[in-house]
């Protein structure tokens, strides 16, 4: 099948290369030549497992190639993939400018039957509004459909191609059957393709993102009490996981959520409740809760240093929001480190991937260590943020002798509390409230 993907970012990328790496001869389609240079040189701008060896691959099958000619790549295709930014308004809303202009360069350039997908994520309507701009430019006969992305930054490529679910929205049978014939390849283990109207599927990736926020505001809100009360966090999650009801994913607590999608589609789906007078608490809840659990960590540093950190110096583990990304957007790091560079500290930082991208949200403020274990020199206290597996298990004793005081901050829950107090080092984590005097005397 013809199918051109406009917008080369995250979502964009990782559609046109996992659609074509199923045979069909994709186009992927952006205004950035510099970017487009990188690429049909095999260079990737962003960090995601087993994407850039697929890219390689159907570039040089040529069933992948890259182009900035809007025009002749959508003239070409029978399915086009809107895959462009939509970036989060002052009130909260999704800038819809790219999808506009966009929509609007689909109009100009279709010849034929053409099917526009709705790819990136946007709020209820906008599939209606792509429609008419598209009518305003062309007579050509063409169908707009939803088809919202459920990819985990760090297992996108996996989720593309093996997804648990596909949800189309399609208020045309001639483009649900091109769309069911589109993804066929990719649903052989039986798992659904969701047909359903335009709106719902465009509310459905809203509804589905904003409850796994919600899960994981829950989870740290729960944390919380644990450590005032004198309960464990994590045999508490492990209750709760085995009731088969709640289930475990998105109930570890921790730093809360970042990324690119949580935060903005919370906020996204909170103005849509606003706009049609419609109670937001529980989401404005998620997201006060996920802003207010970075405040609690910092305090925790700051306690612990007696209110006065000026001068001394944090080895920080992990910058990207979650492991095996580069991605910083909406990083708890960036507000912990923020912080404690107000207050006069100095920071030593790591992350296997995110390094770049650090750059442009700090500059020259931090030390950019060039291994896990330089990050530690002289520190007085490690901040573990991101779960990197290569964080899992560190060679404590030479940490011990490389820091200046050996304290940890796990904002992750990786360690063994009880283990590494017994080691002589001091530690908190999310969610249990370590008497550490105890401990010792218990050894």
């Amino acid at each position: 099948m013809k199918v051109c993907v406009i917008g080369t970012g995250y979502v964009g990328l990782v559609v046109g290369t996992c659609l074509a790496e199923m045979g069909n001869d994709v186009i992927c389609v952006d205004n950035n030549e510099e970017k487009l240079a990188q690429l049909k040189q095999g260079i990737v701008p962003i960090y995601e497992p087993g994407l850039e060896e697929l890219i390689k691959v159907n570039v040089a099958e040529e069933r992948l190639s890259f182009s900035s000619d809007i025009k002749t790549s959508v003239a070409k295709s029978l399915v086009c993939f809107i895959a462009v930014g939509t970036p989060q308004g002052e009130d909260g809303s999704a800038d819809l400018k790219y999808v506009e202009q966009v929509a609007k360069s689909i109009g100009q350039s279709i010849e034929k039957y053409t099917v526009i997908v709705d790819k990136s994520t946007v709020p209820v309507g906008t599939a209606d509004r792509v429609t008419e701009i598209i009518k305003s430019q062309t007579n050509v006969e063409f169908d707009v459909v939803s088809n919202p992305e459920f990819l985990k930054q760090g297992a996108a490529v996996d989720d593309f191609l093996k997804p648990d679910r596909v949800v189309i929205g399609s208020n045309s049978q001639r483009a649900s059957e091109i769309m069911q014939e589109l993804y066929s390849p990719f649903l052989r283990t039986g798992n659904p393709v969701i047909m359903m109207d335009v709106k719902s599927a465009e509310m459905t990736k809203y509804a589905a993102n904003s409850f796994l926020a919600v899960k994981i505001s829950y989870a740290n809100e729960i944390a919380n009490i644990c450590e005032k009360v004198g309960a464990d966090a994590e045999m508490v999650r492990i209750g709760m996981c085995a009731d088969k009801r709640i289930g475990s994913q998105f109930l570890f607590p921790g730093l809360g959520y970042g990324g690119s999608c949580f935060p903005k589609d919370v906020k996204a789906l909170t103005k849509t409740a606003i706009d049609n007078d419609c109670d937001y608490s529980l989401l404005k809840a998620a997201d006060d809760i996920n802003k207010a659990q970075r405040q609690i960590f910092i305090k925790k540093i700051l306690d612990k240093f007696n209110g006065n950190i000026k001068g001394k110096t944090f080895a920080v583990w992990g910058l990207a929001f979650k492991p095996k990304t580069n991605d910083m957007r909406e990083a708890p790091a960036i507000t912990i480190i923020n912080a404690l560079l107000e207050a006069g500290a100095n920071i030593q930082a790591f992350d296997p991937k995110a390094f770049e991208l650090a750059e442009f949200y700090f500059g020259d403020k931090i030390t950019y260590s060039k291994s896990a274990y330089s990050a530690l020199e002289n520190a007085d206290a490690m901040l573990l943020l991101t779960e990197w597996n290569e964080f899992r298990r560190p060679d404590f004793d030479r940490m011990k002798s490389i820091m200046k005081t050996p304290i940890i901050f796990d904002g992750r829950n990786q360690y063994n509390g009880e283990r590494l107090i017994a080691r002589g080092f001091d530690y908190a984590c999310v969610g249990k409230n370590y008497n550490q005097k105890e401990l010792c005397e218990a050894r």
